[in-house]
Parts: C-alpha cells; sequence; structure tokens
C-alpha cells in the first residue's frame, strides 16, 4: 500500500485547512486509515481515524473543529480542519492499517500563523 498526501500549507489562524490521503496498491487489505501529526520536538500523535466500518476517532485537542471522511470505493481519507490554532502546526502524516501492517505516507507541513 502507497499513501499519497496533500492539502498542506501555510494558514492564518482561525482558517481552515483540508488535507487528502490517497491509497493506492492492495488497498482492500486495509482496516483503518487515519491522520497523525508530529510537532517539533514532540511525539507523533494520533488526529483522527476511520474504520473500514465506519467509526471515527478525534484527538481531544481536535474534536468539534475537525472532521474526517473517507471514500472506500476510491480509497481516499481527508481532514477537513476549521478554527485552525498556532499549536496545529505541525506535520501531517496519513496511516493506513491493514491487520499485520501499517503504512506512512509521507508528511505535509502544516503551518498556522498567529
Amino acid at each position: 500500500v502507497q499513501l499519497q498526501a496533500s492539502g498542506g500549507g501555510l494558514v492564518q489562524a482561525g482558517g481552515s485547512l483540508r488535507l487528502s490521503c490517497a491509497a493506492s496498491g492492495y488497498t482492500d487489505s486495509i482496516i483503518i486509515m487515519g491522520w497523525y501529526r508530529q510537532a517539533p520536538g514532540k511525539q507523533r500523535e494520533l488526529v483522527a481515524t476511520f474504520t473500514t466500518g465506519g467509526s471515527t476517532q478525534y484527538a481531544d485537542s481536535v474534536k468539534g473543529r475537525s472532521s474526517i471522511s473517507r471514500d472506500i470505493a476510491k480509497s481516499t481519507i481527508d481532514l477537513q480542519m476549521n478554527s485552525l490554532k498556532f499549536e496545529d502546526t505541525a506535520v501531517y502524516y496519513c496511516k493506513a492499517r491493514s491487520r499485520t501492517t501499517s503504512y506512512w505516507g509521507q508528511g505535509t507541513q502544516v503551518t498556522v500563523s498567529s
């Protein structure tokens, strides 16, 4: 499975951003896709996930101002982030997981200016 992420950039605080990730390869094996992020000097953390069964999970820090969506047929996953804060600045990574393996996409930088 290969993951291609896009949509990062520079945005002002309070603004919005949409990240997209497209999976290719043996996508039938994927049971969950999601977004993680890593800020400078911090560990990588979960932002939001979406299972094949339709369940979603959000980090408390983005809950209420972010929405994850997934098109299983197209093997894509999008993350809409609103009311962005300076602390949302990080490299965002797309992740897909099968029953046995985790796959990571290249990171996309999100920078929120105050």
